[in-house]
């Protein structure tokens, strides 16, 4: 269970971030109050928030989860795949400290985007994509050997980020869509399939036994109900033209 989460208030650059969604520049006060109400879902979930101050200096810093990995036993920083992002580590550090004793770092020339990091239970599962590199996910790998977890790679082949296909949901339950659907590293768990059109909804997040989901998806929505867990709708429209998602903007630990 998570008891806490660290935030990033979006930044008004953000209209200029990192994108191939093709959905449009995104509306800086809707993101504002969708964030804001994101952070209201995570509180009522049971967690405690620390929200840092926007920082203009990198358009995308709201992706909270890229730069760091929170385990159970320590914290990672990451060295992101863009170089435009490279900056947001120095000021997650800090905040780190708050929860963590031990804090490790991912170091030239590994890359590595904590986006594609799935954990499931003390085993982490990392893509290896245009963003993370063999170098980075090597590195990680050999951290969580270090504090008595584990962790294997797996490649991908269109996906931005392993976690824009696949989500955990605890109880040996996984959503994925494309690449991911069969794939064999995920072929012990119970997977829920999702459709071509409501693939944005293949990157929900599960938090203390419920399960957030873009709003907007009924059928991915549905299908999980179904599963047995309670459904939280959440609107991430302005992040979604970002190629951001649920899980992106925090990181719970």
């Amino acid at each position: 269970m998570f008891t806490h989460a660290i935030l990033r208030t979006p930044c008004p650059e953000l209209i200029h971030g990192i994108t191939t969604a093709s959905l449009g520049m995104p509306d800086y006060t809707q993101a504002l109050a969708q964030h804001e109400a994101y952070a209201n879902i995570l509180e009522t979930c049971g967690l405690n928030l620390l929200i840092l101050d926007a920082d203009s200096r990198y358009p995308d810093s709201v992706f909270i989860e890229d730069v760091a990995l929170c385990t159970p036993n320590c914290a990672v920083i990451t060295r992101p795949g863009a170089l435009s992002r490279r900056g947001e580590t120095l000021g997650i550090e800090a905040a780190l400290r708050e929860y963590y004793q031990h804090i490790e770092y991912i170091y030239a020339t590994g890359t590595l985007d904590a986006g594609d990091v799935m954990q499931v239970g003390s085993h982490y599962y990392i893509g290896l994509s245009e963003r993370t590199n063999a170098v980075g996910a090597a590195q990680l790998i050999a951290i969580l050997e270090r504090y008595s977890l584990s962790g294997e790679t797996v490649s991908l082949k269109t996906m931005l980020h392993l976690k824009t296909g696949v989500s955990y949901l605890e109880k040996n339950t996984m959503l994925v869509f494309g690449e991911f659907v069969g794939h064999p590293a995920f072929g012990s768990f119970q997977c829920i399939e999702i459709d071509a059109d409501e693939a944005y909804a293949a990157n929900s997040l599960w938090v203390n036994d419920r399960v957030l989901v873009p709003e907007g998806h009924p059928k991915t929505a549905q299908k999980i109900a179904d599963a047995g867990y309670e459904v939280i709708p959440v609107a991430v429209s302005e992040f979604q033209k970002l190629d951001g998602g649920l899980s992106c903007l925090s990181l719970r630990l």
